[in-house]
């Protein structure tokens, strides 16, 4: 069985939405145990859980070491729990300030042997035919990153994407600036020449940004500061282009019309392009998973999130990232 461990008050909309999150993931997941952490007069309404009181929150922009000494906050009690060897849990789960989850994941679970940095993935849905999902990483764990790390990176993006996608061999690129070798920062170019004569990848070259989504690559290698700042464009593009969308379809009777043809395909674009389907980011390269929900999740973004984490335990993710370093 799967036991994760539920922090419930990290959410910009309070504990409501957590809740809604668990109740939703629950009635499709009855067989994963969760532990939700929190205040317990806001979870007296959540029965048949186990719960670790917890009374304080830490701040967006607490520091690691801040973050360590909020001992009663639920972000901490969340991840300690996690680490704690006779919870037996498989993982943990906030949607509390990304530095903060971070540092106390890092430094409470501790980085996997032989990872330099752990480092932040998510997926985006591949707009092909075929489908699928390409994944990305860093998207934000730190801002600067060595030409060694995103060699990592791309190793556990590999492996990350078998596990989790089923992928044979992942296709592996570097963002950068064009798609000729010389392309990219310095730092690109140096990852480049480690990443050419890497055996344990199938590194195919670069990849600019607008080809991302059109199914050329499996693992998108970027430092930090890029992969974050790519990772809410595309999200902030996707959320406007359906604004923009639904207004045009209803300028008029005709294009009213034209909508209730056309809603099928619409509706299962702007599905595939919701943030809220993707739920969070995983912190990869730590002992445990550690999913890093979205700070303005509501009830179905926070269900996502859960549920990236289920599959990931399921998976056993961790598990093959320390064998894939331990070899």
């Amino acid at each position: 069985m799967v036991k994760l461990i539920v922090d419930m008050m990290g959410s910009d909309n309070g504990s409501a939405a957590t809740k809604e999150g668990v109740r939703r993931f629950k009635k499709n997941h009855p067989d994963c145990e969760l532990v939700l952490v929190g205040k317990l007069d806001e979870l007296a309404d959540m029965e048949g859980y186990e719960k670790i009181e917890a009374n304080d929150t830490v701040g967006m922009c607490a520091g690691a070491m801040e973050v360590l000494r909020k001992k009663d906050a639920s972000m901490v009690k969340a991840v300690r729990a996690a680490a704690d060897p006779e919870m037996h849990a498989d993982g943990v789960i906030s949607a509390g300030g990304t530095g903060a989850f971070l540092s106390a994941a890092t430094l409470i679970l501790k980085k996997v042997p032989g990872v330099k940095r752990p480092c932040l993935i998510t997926a985006f849905p591949k707009l092909t035919d075929e489908g699928g999902y390409v994944t990305i990483l860093d998207c934000g764990s730190s801002n600067e990153n060595t030409a060694e790390e995103l060699q990592q990176f791309a190793y556990m993006g590999t492996l990350y994407n078998q596990a989790v996608y089923g992928v044979e061999n992942p296709v592996v690129k570097l963002v950068a600036n064009g798609t000729e070798d010389g392309k990219g920062t310095p730092l690109t170019r140096d990852a480049f020449a480690l990443l050419k004569e890497d055996k344990k990848v199938n590194f195919q070259g670069n990849v600019e940004g607008n080809q991302l989504l059109t199914g050329s690559v499996d693992v998108a290698v970027c430092d930090g500061f890029t992969g974050n700042v790519l990772l809410k464009t595309t999200e902030g593009v996707a959320k406007g282009m359906g604004n923009e969308i639904k207004k045009a379809f209803k300028r008029n009777i005709f294009s009213k019309i034209g909508y209730l043809l056309a809603k099928k395909g619409f509706v299962k674009f702007t599905t595939k392009m919701n943030p809220k389907k993707t739920g969070g980011a995983l912190l990869l390269g730590v002992n445990g998973i550690a999913v890093k929900a979205h700070g303005n999740s509501d009830g179905e973004c926070f269900e996502s999130a859960l549920t990236v984490a289920y599959k990931l335990a399921l998976n056993k993710v961790v598990q093959k990232l320390k064998e894939g370093f331990a070899e």
